[in-house]
């Protein structure tokens, strides 16, 4: 069992250690953990998301994937032959036709132990894993149940809704709630306490810590004046999932700031915005911000005269010289080099099964089978977003989402008294700015790059490197954290591991929820919900086409409308 005072256990706390690096003396960020009690989890969503959490569970700690939540029967079994029961037969408690079902069994089930009856054990965790539009029915029904939780991003996608699952977090979790939120991370009693995780995965790669240790802990370049993020999406992986896929509408879903870039947005409230560990501060809260985007290419108007009226590639007579064209994508790039995982998995989930018991060609059939299924002007508009297309034009599908969108966020000084004598300090609190970019059309495909300029250096950042240059000496120190495996550089394992870490320190050690998640996690619901409403704000921003004054429309948009049931 992990010990509760061991340093490296808080990612805010601790980056991993650098690759040789003997000039750093960075601490190691915990391996595989092994639990006394090891938590038994549910998976809710046994899509790509739910079996990158639950390998990620399995890989890091010796915790119990216990059972699936799935509608989908094929997906449902396959999960479960990976993660739970094996080459044996489920149990009943082992898998559910969704979380609905799961919710009536756990309640029939805590009613028969109340009773008496010897039944069978429940879960201590749940990750939700659905698609983002049913995240607030699910974590607000199941938020009495007080387990622990840990949602995928984003929390929900409309500002309502992530107020209405902080309301019924809080209101499931906390004595005397009063459902008041000041944008501000606190601590509160609980009667019976639970940990709440958002899988920002940014925040646990052993890159992002690092980086983070040097900027706020090594003060390596001064005072923060400025950052500059970009979010390089990809231009295949953009037409994959905002152009063809689930992510492509925003009155189904939500804006593509939200669904691909609330990371990134997080990542940067993270740096600028949050204390550094043991600070004991409150956050310095943004000024103002703006946002300009739009949808400039994947759109009618660009689409290629020799491509006439055509609207799916298997039948266009441009399909052959397009760069987006389906077949390409998912049979030549993918398909062909014996990839039948994602995105070809997403385009059907059995390809892979195919591949395996019936050969290549069979899966390919299947494949171009799935890739000539398109709509017309008569399709019910509810049929058409209902599902994703992904053989469909590019330039003549129902996408309405950015491609290419800036945000910019700014801060004034918010000095804190630092002493008796009622002197004041600017140190991390000063005017600073933060630039954001998210553009679909690049050869890196989710590779983070930046630069952050401070008072006595400069920091220039990808996926793989750290260069920090010192003005004083015109020395560039080069720092190479180590490359995790697994999604989002390491961060999917770094969160599926801290998360449950808090869980086993909450349930076996007696540790409180509040300093579980602060000291595991990094990061509670008050600052989950925060970086969120940080979208909203810059999309009103962009929609409006105003500059957004963060404390007045926080004081509007969000304490005004909180108490609203």
């Amino acid at each position: 069992m992990p010990s509760a005072a061991t340093p490296s256990n808080n990612p805010s706390d601790t980056p991993a250690a650098t690759n040789g690096d003997e000039d750093s003396t960075f601490l190691q960020a915990p391996g595989k953990q092994t639990f006394t009690n090891p938590p038994r989890v549910l998976v809710i969503g046994a899509g790509s998301r739910g079996t990158a959490y639950a390998r990620a569970a399995l890989d890091s700690t010796n915790s119990v994937i216990a059972a699936v939540a799935e509608p989908i029967t094929y997906k449902r079994a396959e999960f479960g032959r990976k993660f739970i029961w094996k080459d044996g037969q489920p149990e009943p408690e082992q898998e559910f036709s969704d979380w609905k079902a799961w919710v009536k069994y756990e309640k029939s089930r805590r009613e028969r132990e109340r009773a008496g009856e010897e039944v069978e054990k429940g879960v201590d965790a749940v990750f939700v894993c659905v698609l983002d539009e049913m995240h607030e029915e699910v974590v607000c029904g199941i938020a009495e149940l007080k387990v622990h939780i840990c949602c995928e991003k984003p929390l929900a996608t409309r500002l309502q809704s992530c107020m209405n699952i902080y309301r019924a977090l809080k209101d499931a979790s906390r004595e005397g709630a009063n459902g008041h939120v000041n944008g501000e991370p606190g601590q509160v009693g609980r009667k019976e306490e639970t940990v709440f995780g958002i899988c920002h995965v940014l925040r646990y790669s052993p890159h992002n810590m690092m980086l983070r240790h040097l900027v706020l802990e090594k003060d390596v370049i001064g005072d923060v004046l400025s950052i500059e993020h970009v979010e390089p999406v990809g231009w295949w992986h953009f037409s994959h999932s905002y152009v063809r896929g689930n992510w492509r509408k925003e009155s189904k879903t939500a804006p593509s700031l939200l669904t691909k870039s609330c990371h990134d947005i997080d990542f940067l409230m993270w740096m600028l915005c949050s204390p550094p560990p043991n600070a004991n501060t409150k956050p310095h809260l943004p000024s103002f911000l703006t946002s300009t985007g739009s949808r400039k290419y994947f759109r009618k108007e660009r689409k290629p005269q020799s491509a006439g009226s055509a609207t799916n590639c298997l039948s266009c007579p441009h399909e052959q010289d397009c760069l987006y064209s389906a077949k390409k994508i998912y049979m030549e790039r993918h398909l062909n080099s014996g990839n039948t995982g994602w995105p070809v998995k997403i385009v059907n989930p059995e390809i892979e099964e195919i591949y395996k018991t019936t050969g290549k060609d069979a899966a390919a059939n299947q494949l171009l089978k799935d890739l000539s299924e398109d709509y017309t002007t008569d399709t019910p508009a509810e049929e058409v977003e209902a599902r994703p297309w992904f053989g469909r034009c590019v330039w003549d599908a129902d996408n309405d989402v950015c491609d290419d969108q800036c945000v910019t966020i700014t801060w004034d000084d918010d000095p804190l008294i630092n002493d008796e004598n009622g002197s004041q300090t600017l140190k991390g609190r000063g005017a600073k700015t933060a630039q954001f970019h998210m553009v679909a059309f690049t050869e890196n495909i989710c590779q983070r790059r930046g630069r952050i300029y401070g008072t006595k250096g400069e920091i220039e950042y990808d996926s793989a490197t750290i260069k920090v240059h010192d003005f004083s000496t015109g020395y560039t120190k080069v720092h190479k954290p180590h490359l995790a495996v697994g999604g989002h550089g390491g961060g999917d394992e770094g969160l599926a591991r801290q998360f449950l870490m808090a869980v086993e320190a909450v349930d076996s050690q007696g540790m409180s929820a509040a300093d579980a998640q602060r000291k595991f996690l990094g990061c509670d619901l008050d600052e989950a919900f925060r970086s969120h409403a940080m979208v909203f704000a810059a999309e009103d921003a962009r929609t409006k086409r105003q500059v957004v004054g963060w404390k007045k429309w926080w004081a509007e948009e969000v304490e005004s409308k909180l108490h609203q049931r």
